[in-house]
């Protein structure tokens, strides 16, 4: 189960991030920043965090209603940012993932401060330290959050375009 371990290892801010539309045949890719203010929270209130593509849909819109509360008690923030498919087409898929972590990062308006990332990426960022952990999504609280809203987000955006696209 995700906990605060790494985050507890690293100085503040540690900002987790995940993607998700890497794999898919449509659709832009969705990344998440997300930050937590406290890791005190009880462990039992946080259970239902964790990577996204563990849980239900049931489960993750549980996770994801956590999750808004815990934003309006400022306790956690986040921003997403997104990379689209021309953009995809034109500089390709590892390079738009990098694009929209970078967007969801500055869209936080933090400065500077410490990246953990779900996965094996090489990503650079000014004054940011950034680390890949495989498996990041299993082991960080912060980056199974970000896990859970990007999935949902983009989950939604593709569920609209879908009615206005059927084919």
């Amino acid at each position: 189960m995700p906990n605060f371990d790494i985050e507890i290892s690293l100085e503040k801010p540690v900002i987790g991030i995940d993607e998700v539309g890497r794999g898919p045949l449509a659709g832009p890719v969705v990344s998440c920043a997300c930050v937590f203010f406290d890791y005190s929270i009880p462990k039992d209130k946080l259970i239902i965090l964790d990577d996204s593509k563990k849980l239900t849909r049931h489960k993750r819109l549980q996770a994801i209603k956590l999750i808004f509360e815990l934003k309006k008690d400022n306790i956690i923030n986040f921003a997403l940012g997104c990379s689209s498919v021309e953009e995809i087409d034109t500089i390709n898929i590892l390079e738009a993932t990098k694009l929209s972590m970078q967007r969801a990062i500055h869209k936080l308006n933090c400065i500077k401060g410490n990246v953990i990332i779900d996965g094996n990426m090489d990503f650079k960022l000014d004054n940011f330290s950034c680390t890949s952990i495989r498996k990041g999504d299993q082991k960080s609280t912060t980056i199974a959050a970000a896990s859970i809203i990007a999935k949902v987000h983009r989950d939604r955006y593709m569920a609209k375009i879908g009615r206005y696209f059927p084919v």
